[in-house]
């Protein structure tokens, strides 16, 4: 039978595993895992307060690797997930008016460049992080929507701008505030304050990387 019991550790607590030569019983095994799970909510315990999935997962890898710092882990983790409950909920919000995050980001884009709302497709490209050829799938779906429009640029006899057309001007207006207005939601349970300061410690991390 193996048998698992608690005893002080310098990261915390840990398990000690022992073993006889009893044949284990289902029993024996039953009882095993709830010591584990035990051993396990200790070590959470330890960390602070459980208060998501994160705090569950880095209690698992504490148990199975005391030896790891993972500080570092329960940061992006949290970010990422975050960044995927944000992002639906943004997705969901920009498809009421008929449009995807892809293609907000093309309006948007143009939106905030200013007057008269129009770029150079290298320019709306770099805008977006993205190479020249990756924008041209968006801009037809927008064209054929009527939220664009390409036309030569006068300036450049092989060069075209794309800009804004009313209604498209209309729409990003429409899916910036819908956009918004889930994304100030979803940071409802942090006060301004807190709200601040995380918007700092992001931007200090970000400029570090």
């Amino acid at each position: 039978m193996v048998t698992a019991y608690v005893v002080p550790h310098s990261t915390g607590v840990a398990a000690v595993i022992s073993t006889s030569r009893i044949a284990p019983t289902s029993l024996d095994i039953k009882y095993l895992d709830v010591k584990i799970n035990f051993v396990e909510k200790l070590v959470i315990k330890k960390m602070g307060n459980v208060t998501d999935a994160i705090d569950r997962i880095l209690g698992q890898w504490a148990r199975e690797r005391p030896d790891l710092d993972t500080e570092a882990m329960g940061v992006f983790g949290r970010i990422f997930r975050l960044a995927k409950l944000a992002g639906d909920a943004t997705e969901r919000a920009y498809a009421a008016h008929g449009i995807g995050r892809a293609e907000f980001d093309v309006l948007a884009a143009l939106r905030r460049a200013g007057e008269p709302f129009q770029l150079s497709p290298g320019a709306l490209a770099a805008s977006m992080m993205l190479s020249t050829g990756g924008t041209t799938a968006r801009l037809d779906r927008l064209e054929k929507a009527g939220l664009v429009a390409r036309s030569p640029d006068p300036n450049d006899r092989r060069g075209i701008l794309v800009r804004l057309t009313p209604h498209g001007h209309t729409i990003a207006d429409r899916a910036v505030a819908a956009g918004l207005a889930e994304q100030q939601r979803l940071l409802a349970t942090l006060t301004p304050e807190q709200a601040g300061q995380l918007t700092g410690l992001l931007r200090t991390l970000l400029n570090g990387l």
